[in-house]
């Protein structure tokens, strides 16, 4: 049988494709962008998003085949984005997926995309040594997991309001620092000094998180403060962000012993959490793994990579779009 999959990811802006074989080798990555077409809204427009999948989808699969020289026939099935993410660009995907599906007589197994961002790290190579507790940080979603393989995940903990990347994101727009501004945040506070004494939410109160509070701080600063220096800002977020992250991350470690640290989603890509972590698995004596920075963001490599737990296990997720998507339905 053949050990390839075709992963298709349309969850939010970027159209990708990826062609991976079990070993969570990629044969070819293709990403169409649409960070021009959301730029000037300071954020992601769904209408806008969904056209423009419609328009890359099919031209980026081809692109993606022809890359790797695979031709239908030469892969085992097709994993396409289930949820959760906007509506109107799952569709798009889910609809794609399903119609090639048809066509070259293919399973087509929908998959749920924090599994995706689980496995990511195992692209390329594999990288975790089980049992492990996982940080998942992303735009979308932020949580604690305690995984004992890749098919036994716990959620420990999760956000009970803004994720990291989306507290990221806007604290970037009132520095007026544009869409994204996750990245140049981070970017920002290795000039500034860590000075202004922002909340860290929920620090000592179990495994869950809460971001807003220091969002709405951070607003309330800048609101009286209108000479505050940017890169100050910047950086004392930027610190009272990883004290929380570094917090609950060794409370999981201490209480589900393990032999990984692992973080993925596209804030593990954060210089500064990148830095954290491994002092935090220096004190701890565990491993951090990370996955490769083109890997951390929204891709098709890891929906591929995640299509093979799925099959390995014969269940057969029917690639439906859903409004909302259970944390524990991986």
């Amino acid at each position: 049988m053949n050990d390839i999959v075709l992963g298709i990811e349309t969850s939010c802006d970027d159209t990708a494709v990826a062609l991976v074989d079990s070993n969570g080798n990629i044969l070819s990555s293709v990403v169409a962008s649409q960070l021009e077409v959301h730029a000037e809204f300071g954020g992601i427009y769904p209408e806008f998003a969904a056209r423009a999948h419609v328009t890359a989808i099919l031209p980026s699969i081809h692109e993606a085949m022809k890359k790797a020289g695979i031709r239908p026939q030469d892969i085992r099935a097709i994993g396409v984005t289930r949820g959760p993410g906007l509506i109107g660009s799952l569709l798009v995907g889910i609809n794609t997926a399903s119609g090639l599906g048809a066509a070259w007589n293919k399973p087509v197994i929908g998959v749920n995309h924090l599994r995706g961002h689980l496995r990511s790290v195992d692209l390329e190579k594999q990288r975790v040594g089980y049992p492990a507790i996982v940080l998942l940080v992303s735009g979308g979603h932020t949580f604690l997991a305690s995984m004992k393989s890749t098919t036994d995940i716990e959620i420990l903990g999760s956000t009970a309001d803004d994720s990291v990347g989306e507290t990221y994101d806007k604290v970037g727009r009132m520095l007026g620092l544009g869409y994204p501004g996750g990245p140049v945040v981070d970017r920002m506070a290795r000039n500034g000094n860590a000075s202004i004494p922002f909340p860290r939410p929920v620090i000592n109160k179990g495994l869950d998180f809460s971001f807003s509070g220091l969002k709405s701080a951070v607003s309330r600063y800048l609101e009286t403060n209108r000479e505050a220096i940017p890169e100050d800002v910047a950086a004392s977020f930027v610190r009272a962000v990883m004290e929380v992250l570094m917090k609950k991350s060794q409370l999981a470690l201490r209480e589900y012993p393990s032999r990984s640290f692992v973080i993925v989603g596209g804030v593990a890509a954060s210089p500064q959490l990148r830095e954290e972590a491994a002092r935090l698995c220096e004190q701890q004596n565990v491993e951090l793994c990370l996955p490769p920075l083109r890997w951390s963001t929204d891709n098709a490599a890891m929906i591929a990579m995640a299509t093979f737990d799925y099959l390995n296990l014969s269940i057969y997720k029917p690639p439906v779009a859903e409004l909302q998507l259970s944390m524990n339905d991986f």
